[in-house]
């Protein structure tokens, strides 16, 4: 079994967003880099093989892929089997597992590379892989989206008396998207995500581009 090769992709808009599960929200992680943890792993394989994945892919349980969480959509992890210090290289692009004592959801051949695809779960050490950015990317927030300009603009001009932010609205796919930034380094755009989501704006999320909007 190969692993998953890795390469610098861009993030799912769709995935990135806040979403709710059995009664439970999840905020997706707005940047991997240098995220490890430790827990169980399961896997998935033919109830699930052809469907669609959270970001819109078809899942092949013969691929190196897995299910997380909150990963950005999509990330590369390193995973090792804890219990007979397998390792596998696996590119997330899915949501899940759902359960709490859950960490990481591999495919069936993932799963069947660490040995462990007859028991059912592992014991296992999560890493991200990240690559050095070609290009320097821009962060931007999208707060709001509607298909009235008008108000989309009022939540604009309210947001710009609140914060010395730029702000650009754009038009895509017959709605209108309220975006603040580009914004100064990764971690004050997550300081004003944060605090846009403590109050009305709780759906709102990191935005990146290549250029500027």
């Amino acid at each position: 079994m190969q692993d998953a090769v890795i390469t610098n992709e861009a993030k799912s808009v769709a995935a990135g967003r806040p979403y709710v599960v059995l009664g439970r929200k999840y905020t997706p992680m707005s940047d991997e880099q240098g995220y490890t943890e430790q827990g169980i792993a399961s896997w998935y394989g033919r109830k699930f093989h052809g469907y669609h994945t959270s970001n819109g892919e078809i899942f092949n349980m013969f691929d190196m892929t897995a299910a997380h969480k909150t990963l950005p959509l999509p990330s590369f992890v390193k995973v090792t089997n804890l219990d007979n210090g397998k390792s596998a290289i696996v590119r997330v692009n899915d949501r899940g597992p759902f359960h709490d004592d859950r960490l990481i959801d591999l495919s069936y051949a993932a799963a069947y590379k660490l040995g462990y695809h007859l028991n059912g779960t592992a014991n296992v050490k999560v890493e991200a892989i990240t690559l050095e950015r070609q290009a320097p990317r821009l962060t931007y927030i999208q707060v709001a989206a509607g298909s009235q300009l008008d108000k989309i603009q009022e939540i604009a001009n309210s947001l710009k008396q609140k914060m010395t932010l730029d702000n650009v609205i754009t038009l895509e796919n017959g709605l209108y998207k309220l975006r603040l930034g580009p914004m100064q380094g990764d971690k004050h755009a997550q300081s004003v995500l944060n605090s846009l989501r403590k109050g009305e704006f709780t759906q709102a999320f990191l935005l990146y581009s290549e250029q500027q909007l």
